[in-house]
């Protein structure tokens, strides 16, 4: 019997591991998402790159042709919004759970942007219908949840600030007030994700609301901002290592004496914590699937540039060369060994929602890119300079994958969550150590040997 087609995204242990978790739906959802992916969307990836115009001004106003003509196949397929849980949002999810999901993830990763967009699963968006199906209020949901959930308009989550350690989210300085029946917001914000997009209608901005609160954690509100609310100005679009990722960018931008109506407020004053909090558990995890897929992708692309025939030197393949064969492994063990991570992370989320998988999750959020990023860098060797080029994908990559290392928290802040949570375990190995002591002092008095413990 053949082996399940996802074997070859995956592999035959992984997909084993899983299989039995996989709902007949899930199931079914899975095969139609790869001959989806295979038949229409990976040879239509140059296609986009070639429909997005060069002219700086034009390439942030262009919604481009494949990715909508996509978009209405995949939601004749049912493949539409898979990262929404309807386990964790019964209204608005779909049968899937975080294990499910995680599997398709790692596929639509292979896509680069263009292949989560297509069926509605890319950030920032992702984050914002998570918030709103979360927290929105009835009205709320209906003005921006639903025609984000149906793909009508994108969304941008302004949180990041320029001048301020933003890996530390309780120096956010932009300030939310309330002002009679409105909320007015002033602050500088920069790399924001989406917020360049023509079809981006609403920010979900965070900011400062209650300076003075005693705890810290309490003083941040989550406001509805719409794009073109007056007082709304984009900046510039900023570059990573030159890619500027129109259209979607990452934007700076400045909310001037922007005002909205009280009903705009997310959740409740001193709520903005909570929501991020909620926000930014699952999305670290999606990133985190997608990123095993570009570096599974990367090895397979390595696999077949150091098997081809027209690129022999001194006439030997260049597998046979120095250390290749050796990268070939490392890259497949550090693949496996990741996407266990974050299955692992996935059905903890599916068992205690994402504030009980916070360990599994920051281990998976500060492992994952960076062993994609040396799995990509060991393809971009293999191809020479053609690697670091515009020719191969290889390159653009390595620069969005880069900035996962950075973004949703930085690696240390990860690290450092994950060792003290570590440390906390101490008292109880400490109180368990002495009760072995105890038991193996009297093992050797009753056997009247004189114990040097």
């Amino acid at each position: 019997m053949a082996p399940h087609p996802v074997v070859e995204y995956t592999s035959e242990a992984s997909w084993a591991m899983v299989e039995d978790k996989f709902s007949p739906y899930a199931k079914e959802t899975l095969a139609k998402l790869i001959t989806f992916m295979e038949e229409e969307v990976f040879p239509a990836t140059k296609l986009a790159h070639a429909q997005l115009p060069a002219d700086p001004e034009k390439r942030w106003k262009t919604v481009i042709p494949i990715i909508a003509e996509l978009k209405e196949k995949a939601k004749k397929l049912g493949l539409w919004n898979l990262f929404l849980s309807k386990a964790h949002y019964p209204e608005h999810g779909v049968p899937l759970t975080n294990l499910e999901y995680a599997v398709m993830a790692e596929i639509l990763g292979r896509g680069g942007h263009m292949a989560p967009e297509v069926v509605n699963c890319s950030a920032p968006d992702t984050g914002n219908m998570e918030v709103l199906a979360r927290y929105g209020s009835p009205e709320q949901q209906k003005k921006w949840l639903l025609p984000l959930l149906n793909g009508e308009i994108r969304s941008a989550f302004a949180m990041t600030e320029k001048n301020v350690a933003s890996s530390d989210a309780t120096n956010i300085r932009t300030s939310i007030r309330r002002e009679g029946d409105e909320i007015v917001i002033n602050g500088h914000k920069w790399w924001i994700s989406g917020a360049g997009d023509p079809r981006t209608k609403v920010h979900l901005v965070m900011g400062k609301s209650d300076p003075n609160n005693k705890n810290n954690y309490n003083q941040q509100s989550v406001v509805i901002v719409p794009a073109d609310a007056p007082g709304v100005k984009v900046i510039r679009p900023m570059q990573v290592f030159g890619y500027d990722d129109a259209p979607e960018g990452h934007c700076e931008i400045i909310y001037e004496n922007v005002r909205v109506p009280l009903g705009n407020l997310v959740l409740g004053w001193g709520r903005g914590f909570e929501i991020i909090q909620g926000r930014l558990g699952p999305g670290r995890i999606h990133h985190c699937m997608r990123s095993i897929g570009a570096a599974q992708a990367a090895l397979d692309l390595m696999l077949q540039r150091v098997t081809d025939p027209g690129r022999k030197t001194f006439g030997k393949y260049l597998y046979e060369h120095g250390s290749v064969v050796a990268d070939i492994a490392k890259s497949r063990a550090e693949i496996e060994a990741a996407r266990l991570l974050v299955l692992s992370a996935a059905l903890q989320i599916d068992r205690y929602k994402a504030k009980g998988a916070l360990k599994e999750i920051g281990i998976a959020k500060f492992v994952v890119p960076s062993m994609a990023l040396q799995v990509i860098d060991r393809a971009i060797q293999s191809f020479g300079a053609e690697g670091v080029s515009q020719d191969t994908e290889l390159a653009a990559r390595w620069a969005g994958l880069r900035t996962l290392r950075i973004a949703d928290g930085p690696d240390a802040v990860h690290i450092q969550q994950v060792g003290q949570r570590e440390l906390k375990r101490m008292p109880r190995l400490v109180q368990k150590n002495a009760e072995c002591k105890r038991r193996e002092k009297a093992l050797f008095e009753k056997a009247g040997i004189k114990a040097h413990l």
